[in-house]
């Protein structure tokens, strides 16, 4: 028997997912954590809550089904991108971690994005979310630490480094640092000499499906496990969906409505287009590459609306029924935490604009929705430019269990939206079959297959008229509020 682990670092919490060799799953547990903001815009965690939380994870694991658990063969892992964990000499954290979504570091972002090099050897836009401004940052702010900086690794590379001693990390969440050269999958000296490092300071780039460590003798003897057990390299926490979904051919897509809002679609070949605001990153397999639309606030921008109310987000999701509301005059711009496609910009707000007497909180719930959808639109219509024709997405994330939102997307998107059925189909599971890849040398495309999908929503012809108009007034508005 062969059984293979799955760890997820998400922002709030650690998943592990326990599967078989034919990908039933076996155990699963989640630890949560919790993010630090010192100041506004400032995201922050503690390298060593994310140690606790997937011991405690396994450890679950280990009580549900301790013999199951000792036949693991091979560990995939996935987590947050973009975050900057900093190692002295000694591999200790020089201080908390810069999270993805924090946004202090706008202002090096802009200076590393105005030195041509980066976006023509990463193929992107520097945003404020990466890694390398936020180094940058260290740099003109906390200079003796700066100083001390031996290593720089990304969140699930350094529970990399507590499972197997190795400092390793994949070509896809390498992708999100603004150092590698991502048309190559390289490491770039030029775009890290830029920021006061050198390639001695990064891990050592694997493929997301081959080999990257093996689980250390001490911690094998923890989960009462006799045999080696292989590391994989990994994905960040999109490409690992992207591997839980089976995205893996030319131009197939899912949509993932979580805290943040993502429009992701399998390339095989690098196709940059920066100035569209899209990332064009590795994937987590060899010769592939993936393009991906991003907004900061998805079901982020109904749990804020959850919060002032004082009112669940399913509570107001079910005040709308089981069919979307159609657009009316208000117009809901989901930039709560800024915006990076297809603005790019760290400062921009959210609004409402058009309220009457007639709205109420059902009214102000659907624009949000609606606000949510025109974003992804955005997205869409990015990835059009860029050289990618979606015609269809699979749905996941927490957002996605309300078929009133799915079929708001899709007669916003004009395109079908397809729901799997039941399953956990995400990062964890995607961590998983990548080990499962490099542990047992298996064919990706053997693995990495879609779902079943349970149902589609197909986009609503009648509506279609009603839905671009309110769209071409969520594109107005925009530009109109930033010129003012």
């Amino acid at each position: 028997m062969s059984n293979i682990l799955g760890l997820d670092l998400g922002t709030s919490s650690v998943k592990a997912l326990l599967i078989d060799a034919n990908q039933g799953v076996l155990a699963s547990a989640t630890t949560t954590l919790q993010v630090t903001r010192l100041r506004e815009g400032w995201s922050e965690q503690n390298p060593a809550d994310w140690i606790a939380a997937a011991r405690d994870a396994i450890d679950q694991i280990k009580g549900q089904s301790p013999s199951a658990l000792s036949a693991v063969t091979g560990i995939g892992l996935s987590g947050q991108m973009h975050g900057a964990t900093l190692l002295d000499k000694h591999d200790e954290p020089l201080r908390a971690a810069i999270l993805w979504n924090d946004t202090r570091s706008h202002l090096e972002a802009a200076m590393l994005d105005a030195l041509p090099a980066f976006r023509r050897l990463t193929g992107n836009i520097v945003f404020p979310g990466f890694t390398a401004p936020k180094l940058q940052w260290c740099r003109a702010n906390e200079p003796s630490l700066f100083d001390s900086v031996q290593t720089v690794l990304l969140p699930k590379d350094y529970l990399r480094l507590w499972l197997s001693g190795d400092k390793i990390t994949d070509l896809s969440d390498a992708s999100g640092t603004g150092w590698l050269e991502v048309g190559k999958r390289r490491w770039s000296g030029e775009l890290l000499a830029a920021t006061g490092l050198g390639t001695e300071a990064m891990p050592r780039l694997v493929e997301g499906s081959a080999p990257g460590g093996e689980l250390r003798r001490e911690l094998r003897q923890r989960w009462g496990i006799k045999q080696p057990v292989c590391i994989a390299g990994g994905a960040g926490d999109n490409a690992a969906t992207a591997c839980g979904l089976g995205v893996v051919d030319d131009a197939s897509a899912f949509l993932s409505l979580g805290t943040s809002g993502v429009l992701f679609a399998a390339t095989r070949s690098f196709r940059p287009a920066p100035t569209s605001a899209v990332h064009c990153f590795c994937h987590a397999l060899e010769d592939t590459w993936h393009q991906m639309g991003v907004i900061l606030s998805a079901t982020d921008a109904l749990n804020w609306f959850s919060r002032v109310l004082g009112v669940e987000a399913a509570a107001l999701t079910s005040e709308l029924g089981d069919h979307p509301t159609l657009p009316t005059g208000m117009t809901f711009l989901p930039y709560l935490s800024g915006e990076r496609t297809p603005h790019n910009e760290a400062r921009a707000m959210g609004t409402f604009t058009g309220l009457s007497h007639r709205d109420d909180r059902r009214s102000m719930t659907a624009a949000i929705l609606i606000g949510v959808a025109f974003a992804l639109r955005d997205s869409l219509l990015a990835l059009d430019a860029a050289g990618t024709k979606v015609e269809r997405v699979i749905a996941v994330g927490g957002g996605s269990q309300s078929r009133t939102w799915l079929q708001t997307i899709a007669n916003a998107l004009q395109i079908p939206v397809d729901c799997p059925a039941g399953g956990d189909f995400g990062a964890a599971l995607g961590a998983a079959r990548l080990g499962l890849v490099a542990a047992h040398g298996l064919s990706p495309q053997t693995v990495l297959t879609p779902p079943v999908i349970d149902r589609v929503l197909e986009p609503d012809p009648a509506v279609k008229a009603h839905f671009d108009d309110a769209y071409s007034r969520y594109r107005r508005l925009y530009p109109a509020i930033t010129a003012t």
